[in-house]
């Protein structure tokens, strides 16, 4: 039998690519993959070549994980990408990715977008969160598709893996993509009166790319990490937390005695921005905090 990815699911449309071949065929679910299983982006599957345009899909190889939104296969890394402006930088959507796709044991990278269109003092601030994430041990990358910046960097970091790109509308994903696989994707403009992207994409589409697979998703708005995860298991997809101690092993950082991840934050070792979004995501409020940090 051939083995070949699935590179697209649209309804009832399946597009399966032969990587031996270098071709995208029909494919058709046959047996107990019609009746039983679903069939997803990303997907392995066995199966025969029955004519020029028709692939019979009779096996689906075992997953090493499935995303639900967007519903895509055996993804390795999320290049979570935002723009500083056009539309206006959202941290605290940027750390719920970074924490809901730690949690799916995916690596990130970070995207900074359209850096073109930032002034001297937009591109001072866009530093200060490019050295916020870094610290936090994060991969960063500052791009832009008119000049070019950071490609050859992203390009390196999305040899040979299949890689999702994740974000709000209107960041620039689908022409990022466009721009590093040469491939026309449909993209969007953002709207002048909400400063919010249109969505553009409506399904997962995987490109083959330099030995991996790149795929295109829908925009989206917002995301809570604790539809993914127990309140108690945020704090360990912070990774600077990791590097402090506390007195005890399950300390949530919040009032505990011991505490050394509120210590390094009124130490300005743990940037107060990331400390605001972890305490957001558990719904907590902490009035020591404002006289810390300065509130916005």
């Amino acid at each position: 039998m051939a083995e070949g990815i699935v590179t697209e699911r649209a309804g009832q449309k399946i597009t399966v690519y032969l990587p031996e071949e270098g071709r995208e065929l029909r494919g058709v679910p046959l047996g107990k993959v019609r009746k039983k299983e679903k069939v997803f982006a990303g997907d392995i599957v066995e199966g025969r070549v029955v004519d020029s345009s028709t692939f019979a899909i009779e096996r689906v190889k075992e997953r090493k994980n499935l995303l639900v939104r967007p519903p895509i296969a055996n993804v390795d890394k999320v290049v979570v990408v935002s723009t500083l402006k056009n539309p206006e930088f959202q941290n605290f959507l940027l750390d719920n990715l970074l924490v809901v796709y730690d949690h799916l044991g995916l690596d990130t990278v970070v995207v900074f977008n359209k850096v073109d269109l930032l002034d001297p003092k937009e591109r001072e601030e866009l530093n200060r969160w490019v050295e916020i994430y870094r610290n936090a041990g994060y991969p960063v990358v500052t791009a832009s598709v008119e000049t070019g910046e950071g490609l050859k960097k992203l390009r390196e970091e999305l040899k040979g893996v299949t890689s999702i790109f994740a974000g709000p509308s209107g960041v620039g994903k689908s022409s990022l993509i466009s721009k590093l696989t040469g491939v026309e994707l449909r993209t969007g403009q953002v709207s002048r009166k909400t400063e919010r992207g249109r969505h553009t994409t409506r399904e997962v589409r995987l490109i083959p790319f330099e030995g991996g697979f790149i795929g295109d998703a829908p925009g989206f708005s917002r995301v809570d990490a604790l539809n993914f995860m127990e309140r108690e298991e945020v704090r360990l997809h912070f990774p600077e937390f990791g590097r402090y101690q506390c007195r005890f092993s399950d300390c949530l950082h919040l009032e505990e005695e011991g505490c050394e991840v509120r210590e390094a934050v009124k130490r300005g070792e743990i940037p107060c921005e990331r400390f605001k979004s972890y305490l957001k995501m558990l719904k907590v409020y902490l009035p020591w905090l404002s006289e810390v940090c300065k509130e916005e």
